[in-house]
């Protein structure tokens, strides 16, 4: 016998058909319960392992204002519902729920989902027990203390460098959310090395940068001869990190079609090249993006079954802007990198380039202001940094006007290409890519940021 599910759904024929596809399939049922007050009497004699949980119920009360009560508890639920506008999934989305359905229900995608509530159950409990371990174990270095490698002092980054230690200790999935350039994959390299998979390999792709028609064998291989010009057996990437660990930077840019693949791995374990058998893989998956799922999801680009598989553990790095008070350690960091690096003795920033850094919003975050340390310590003819070229803003306000300076053809040429990365979400081939927005080949926009030294060096 399975799990014990509970029934909240004030429509008895749904509820009625809901019970005839799980009681086969090995589940015991609660009675059904139609309004949140039934639900609260049968939990008072009972306890359920799962709950289905309509949002729109009997009464005045909704299957959102059951949630807390449930999660209180520790029972997991998957909400149902036939309305999954945006609105109404942002405030599900806001009670942690196992998952979410959609009327009219297939058997299949029940029961699936009923599978991963029960997986995700399991790790959430795996990861609070990690997040209670003692926080610098005897013979281990004290990894807070120094933030995974990330400059800064805020609470923000001290919060993130607490996840990134629970997270290390756990094998869940972990989808790391932020705009571009807050460090997504340098949280993903800590969570790596500091996990028990770290003498095995990290493997980095960057979704953005596959074109649709190779994406599928560049993740999963392909046999020799099983498409024209696959003249050699292809290792993919899941295959690579076997063992260790596989980081999915901008997911957001995955193809439907592979997500569902995707999904397949997160759900069996196992991943099928091109033209070859399907083979288990033994692979945590790191996952990243600076686009916002809901409204991915909303759109229809993105499956919410793979959103919950992944939202297991979400890391949320904060902008710049609102750090700022990591801004000068993370300036005064990487100027000792760089002016090592060229060996240089600069000692560190006058007051007034202080102040014109902590001022500026950073729109390109973390990444930009490494860049800039870069180039002023190559600019610097003295033992201070006592001038900085920061980029002028446009504004475009209320008062609509635009600040503009005179930058040479480089410079203009390298924001021009910036510009279009920013707005494409660093996608370079294919449809809505940057290099169909410059409208140039892709590999002519590949060569030219190598030459311009423009690379995604943070997530």
């Amino acid at each position: 016998m399975k799990s014990k599910v509970l029934i909240v759904e004030d429509q008895f024929i749904e509820a009625n058909n809901l019970r005839k596809m799980l009681e086969p399939a090995g589940y015991a049922t609660c009675p059904i319960a139609r309004s949140v007050d039934e639900a609260l009497n049968i939990l008072r004699s009972e306890i359920p392992d799962l709950v289905l949980l309509d949002i729109f119920l009997k009464g005045p009360r909704t299957g959102i204002d059951l949630a807390p009560i449930l999660k209180e508890k520790q029972i997991p639920f998957i909400y149902l519902s036939a309305n999954s506008d945006k609105q109404t999934f942002s405030l599900a989305k806001q009670t942690q729920p196992y998952g979410f359905l959609v009327k009219p229900f297939r058997e299949k995608d029940v029961l699936a989902m009923l599978d991963i509530a029960a997986d995700l159950h399991q790790e959430h409990l795996s990861l609070t027990r990690a997040s209670m371990l003692p926080k610098n174990p005897a013979g281990t270095k004290s990894t807070l203390a120094s933030n995974f490698g990330m400059a800064g002092k805020s609470s923000g980054l001290k919060e993130v460098g607490r996840l990134i230690q629970i997270a290390a200790a756990a094998e869940s999935p972990v989808l790391i959310l932020g705009e571009s350039g807050t460090g997504k994959e340098l949280v993903a390299k800590a969570i790596h090395e500091h996990s028990g998979r770290s003498k095995m390999p990290l493997v980095i792709v960057d979704c953005a940068a596959l074109t649709p028609t190779l994406i599928e064998s560049e993740l999963f291989g392909h046999e020799k001869g099983s498409f024209t010009g696959a003249t050699d057996k292809r290792t993919g990437k899941f295959a690579q990190a076997e063992n260790g660990t596989i980081f999915l930077d901008e997911i957001g840019e995955m193809p439907l079609e592979i997500q569902c693949k995707l999904l397949r791995v997160l759900q069996e374990k196992e991943i099928c090249p091109i033209g070859g058998k399907n083979r288990k893989v033994n692979v945590r998956i790191i996952a990243a993006t600076n686009r916002k799922l809901e409204e991915e999801i909303e759109a229809g680009r993105f499956r919410l079954d793979l959103y919950y598989r992944l939202y297991v553990f979400p890391i949320e790095l904060s902008p710049l802007r609102y750090r700022k008070a990591d801004i000068m350690p993370i300036a005064e960091h990487y100027l000792q990198i760089f002016a090592k690096a060229n060996h240089k003795t600069i000692s560190g920033f006058s007051d007034s380039v202080k102040q014109a850094l902590n001022d500026y919003p950073w729109p390109g975050n973390v990444r930009q202001l490494i860049n800039l340390i870069e180039r002023s310590v190559l600019l610097c003819k003295g033992h201070e940094i006592d001038h900085i070229l920061l980029p002028v803003l446009i504004q475009t306000g209320a008062t609509g006007t635009e600040s503009k300076s005179i930058k040479n053809i480089t410079d203009n040429e390298r924001d021009h290409i910036l510009g279009a990365l920013a707005k494409c979400n660093w996608k370079i081939y294919g449809p809505g890519g940057a290099a169909e927005l410059l409208e140039i080949n892709s590999s002519t926009l590949k060569s030219r940021m190598v030459k311009l030294g423009i690379s995604k060096q943070f997530g």
